[in-house]
């Protein structure tokens, strides 16, 4: 068989192809936490992003735009961002509920033409939800095919809180028939359903929803992650794959009927975004079966990408895998290399491609090698045989009485006691031990609180100890995002 040249699509143009192909079939679902489902045929996302469009362009929206969609996860959401791209603009998804003062310096940075949101004091750029929903009946005009370049950014403060863009190089297309294109699926597939429980302002809601879209899947969005919710959607839809973040993977296994409920059709469940406790890991192998539970590691700069699949996993357990056309380093804090066994900085480098994958807009570039090899911050180890282990982010280290200690191994440790919802380890500053370690619980909904010392003498059956905490709090709820992440370092300040 002859090689097929790779050719590639427009955002925009491909939206406009399936509403053309398959006008009636369903693209998008969505499930709110209160009231009915809403459905769209790939017609009615064709016409509301044509819709959505020409208001974008009545506003000065064109190529090489920055347009924020500061929305909840919604249907409007998709409109909006498909609008933009038909445009050739650059989406940039943001928090919907945002505090004014960190909007204010996000939109700062990012200086875009508008912004689509609820945010009455933002400014006269601003679009709101109702606005966009005033569009529906109007005209829905054909567009220029447009290919936006870069074609998407995200947000991030990261764990220091200071705001910056992370660019995405890359125009807004996909291709197929490159056999270099290792995650790429045939466009022509369309008969997957996919499961969008993540919120869009993150790289694992808003990456993940467009390109199943666009790869011609159904997707079945929820307004907001809710673990008994999750189960229902997957039990009722023939839902293929789904990706989540650990967070929402403990959320499942604490549900009472989680072993009774019907997985059944689910072809793969991916994890990544933070570290994953073996014994969480070890449930939903045991729960869906090792080759259909999938750990990846990456970012959203894009300058690596690891994954494995449980069944070597159980092999390797704990690892996130080997790197996927990625060259992975771990070096001390002179620039060495270290043996495999010893913790590390995370370096890695992109084999396929010599382009930049990603640019910072009002922050210093991540740290890198002068060969090229690129670190977010994370440090981890290799095994004997190139596997690759997270241990923490550097920022998120706690030193104390002179031992590194990782606060992710302890909560992974105190997250598997029954009674404990979710937990959260800081450090505080100790006269005695520089810093001392510190674990924020939340008990499960009915349990009675655990003496401390239960806690400490849990710990110790599972950590050396010097990784014990020293102090515990109680606290109804942990201020995690939808994404599933908090700041440490706000909650270690409002300790101080």
């Amino acid at each position: 068989m002859a090689d097929v040249e790779p050719s590639a699509i427009s955002f925009g143009r491909r939206a406009s192809d399936l509403a053309r192909e398959r006008p009636d079939e369903t693209a998008l679902l969505f499930a709110p936490r209160e009231g009915e489902e809403r459905e769209y045929t790939w017609a009615e996302l064709e016409c509301r992003a044509l819709q959505i469009a020409g208001l974008l362009k009545d506003r000065g929206v064109g190529q090489g735009d920055m347009v924020i969609v500061g929305l909840a996860n919604s249907p409007e959401h998709v409109f909006a961002t498909v609008a933009a791209w038909k445009l050739g603009a650059c989406v940039l998804p943001l928090r919907s509920d945002l505090p004014e003062w960190e909007r204010e310096r996000v939109v700062g940075v990012a200086r875009p033409r508008v912004v689509l949101g609820d945010w009455p004091d933002a400014g006269s750029n601003v679009l709101s939800s109702a606005a966009l929903a005033a569009t529906e009946g109007n005209p829905a005009e054909p567009m220029e095919d447009r290919v936006a370049d870069p074609a998407t950014a995200i947000a991030s403060s990261g764990s220091t809180g200071t705001p910056k863009i992370i660019l995405r190089p890359g125009r807004g297309e996909r291709v197929w028939g490159d056999p270099q294109g290792s995650f790429d699926r045939d466009f022509e597939a369309g008969n997957r359903t996919e499961l969008i429980p993540a919120p869009l302002y993150h790289t694992n809601g808003f990456y993940i929803l467009h390109m199943a879209l666009f790869t011609g899947d159904r997707v079945v969005l929820m307004e907001r992650f809710e673990a008994a919710q999750a189960a229902d959607l997957i039990e009722r839809h023939p839902i293929a794959t789904v990706v989540m973040v650990p967070t929402m993977l403990l959320r499942m296994v604490r549900l009472p009927d989680f072993d009774s409920r019907d997985f059944s059709r689910v072809e793969s469940v991916i994890t990544g975004g933070a570290s994953c406790p073996e014994w969480l890991a070890r449930r939903w192998i045991e729960r869906v079966g090792p080759q259909r539970f999938i750990f990846s590691y990456g970012s959203t700069e894009g300058v690596g990408m690891v994954v494995i699949n449980g069944e070597e996993w159980l092999e390797h357990p704990g690892s996130v895998g080997k790197g996927v056309d990625t060259e992975i380093r771990i070096l001390d804090s002179a620039g060495g290399d270290l043996p495999a066994g010893e913790v590390g900085e995370i370096f890695m480098r992109k084999t396929d491609t010599d382009e930049p994958t990603y640019r910072y807009v009002g922050a210093p570039q991540a740290k890198q090698t002068e060969d090229g090899f690129t670190s977010i911050g994370d440090l981890g180890w290799l095994d004997a045989d190139g596997y690759l282990y997270i241990a923490d982010r550097r920022v998120d280290m706690i030193i104390s009485g002179g031992a590194n200690v990782f606060p992710a191994e302890i909560e992974a440790a105190l997250l598997e006691h029954p009674d404990i919802f979710d937990v959260v380890v800081i450090g505080l500053a100790d006269p005695d031990w520089g810093q001392r370690v510190h674990a924020l619980v939340q008990m499960r909904i009915g349990a009675p609180e655990v003496p401390e010392e239960d806690l400490r003498a849990y710990c110790r059956e599972r950590l050396a100890a010097y990784k014990v905490p020293k102090t515990f709090e109680f606290v109804e709820r942990l201020p995690r995002s939808d994404a599933g992440k908090l700041n440490r370092a706000k909650l270690a300040e409002e300790r101080a």
